[in-house]
């Protein structure tokens, strides 16, 4: 996969202790890759970092993005191919309660691991990973492009588009020679570990395993639902691309997102996964903040990816809930011994599907 670049490459990520870090580094792992991992610390009970035991597997550092000079020193001591940035404060209600912090580590986090890369002549290539949310989101029916307004209302959307504007500086200030940076926007992304608090599947699932019904605050919210694996593989596939220094790509964003069709709401993925879960029930219990306002709509246009990168997901709605549902439930029924194997197996699985719908990362 992936034209068998990351086989030996020294690979930085940041965040690797995260939901969709955790996934990544199980991934580069797989490809043979040697992974280094740099976040502040655990940030859930449980953790998908700690379930898969990717501690033994990986070089593991705690230390916070914000603090540039101790990031500095591990990724020259490091001396990586390629860095993955993460990091982040992810959650929109904390960054209501915490925009400090929010605006910090989304803004100051990216602009500490542009400098790094600036001053480490090893870094090939480095993939930046914002969110779906730092667009303006005016709730449009249509998917927003990568040449539409970027900002935000709340502060964890404003800090993600303050992020890009900052990308987009170095990109045009200092990297135009190398090395090849781009940066990736995805969002409500699903899965097996994801522990979030205020998630609608973490959610879900922790109050099914005790038995109770899970209470949905925003039943008619529409999101662009894929499964973690759909935008690492873009992830991967624009890393490998920009190390084989594809000039066309270096520079550009890009965003990773679900078939236009697949745009579903809150309400209707919380009922695909009933199906898929003994017994489990939820109800809705609607709350309307003007303080704490969340977009009700928001839909990505891929259309760069499959032209610029011969990339699109591939997993109906009902694929990526049946697999996330498959990943909690062997979880809660069997315990954590085998997760390792499963997220292997789903990544192998999504691989093989890829590989037949002909997608060139894919393709042997």
């Amino acid at each position: 996969m992936f034209n068998d670049i990351y086989k030996g490459k020294k690979v930085f990520v940041t965040g690797h202790t995260g939901f969709k870090g955790s996934w990544l580094c199980s991934w580069l792992l797989q490809l043979g890759a040697e992974v280094c991992g740099y976040s502040k610390d655990i940030p859930t009970t449980p953790s998908n970092f700690e379930i898969l035991g990717l501690k033994g597997e990986i070089q593991h550092i705690e230390d916070d993005v914000r603090n540039r000079g101790q990031l500095l020193k591990a990724i020259q001591n490091f001396q990586p191919d390629i860095i993955f940035h993460l990091a982040a404060q992810s959650l929109v209600r904390r960054s209501y309660t915490d925009p400090i912090t929010t605006f910090e580590t989304n803004t100051l986090g990216t602009l500490n691991i542009l400098e790094c890369i600036r001053q480490c002549p090893s870094i090939q290539a480095a993939v930046i990973i914002t969110s779906d949310k730092c667009y303006r989101n005016v709730e449009w029916t249509w998917g927003y492009r990568e040449s539409d307004f970027l900002g935000g209302e709340d502060p964890y959307s404003a800090s993600k588009g303050c992020a890009e504007l900052i990308i987009y500086s170095y990109n045009n200030s200092f990297f135009q020679n190398g090395p090849r940076v781009s940066s990736t926007r995805a969002g409500n992304v699903i899965g097996g570990g994801d522990w979030a608090e205020n998630r609608i599947v973490p959610d879900a699932v922790k109050a099914w395993s005790r038995g109770e019904s899970v209470i949905i605050r925003s039943p008619d919210a529409t999101r662009p639902w894929q499964h973690v694996l759909e935008p690492l593989s873009g992830y991967l596939w624009l890393g490998a691309m920009l190390i084989e220094n594809n000039k066309k790509i270096a520079g550009e964003a890009f965003n990773f997102g679900p078939a236009g069709s697949i745009n579903q709401s809150v309400g209707q993925l919380i009922s695909q996964m009933v199906k898929k879960w003994p017994g489990a029930k939820w109800q809705s219990n609607q709350v309307n903040s003007s303080s704490q306002k969340e977009a009700t709509l928001l839909k990505l246009c891929c259309d760069k990816a499959l032209n610029s990168l011969n990339w699109n997901a591939i997993l109906s709605f009902e694929k990526m809930t049946s697999m996330t549902a498959e990943w909690y439930l062997s979880y809660y029924n069997q315990g954590k011994d085998r997760m390792f194997d499963l997220t292997t197996r789903q990544i192998d699985e999504y691989s093989s599907l890829a590989s037949a719908e002909g997608l060139l990362w894919a393709v042997s």
